[in-house]
């Protein structure tokens, strides 16, 4: 039984196929059977670009338990990051207060 959760996202990037490196246009992220991982069901992660070749794919099938420790580490990673451009890199921080002399 197909479970039809799917969701798809604007991707900009790269990824990589063979020894060649493509752009990216999307991401979907699915929960159905496991095409090559010998599982049940997993989480699929398709990072393409629809305006190339089929081939122009990277997929990664994960376990459910796997896919939710990706996503906080992903989550633990951006809040990192956004602190690194706010505070560190000072994007996003509030402009200096100039003082006349």
């Amino acid at each position: 039984m197909c479970t039809s959760i799917i969701e798809i996202a604007p991707a900009e990037g790269m990824a990589k196929r063979g020894d060649a490196w493509f752009p990216l246009s999307q991401a979907v992220v699915a929960y159905d059977h496991a095409r090559h991982a010998p599982l049940g069901d997993v989480i699929t992660l398709d990072f393409l670009n629809t305006g190339l070749d089929a081939g122009a794919r990277a997929g990664v099938e994960l376990t459910l338990e796997s896919a939710k420790a990706l996503a906080a580490a992903l989550g633990r990673a951006i809040a990192a990051a956004e602190f690194e451009e706010a505070e560190v890199r000072g994007r996003g921080a509030p402009a200096p207060i100039l003082r006349a002399a």
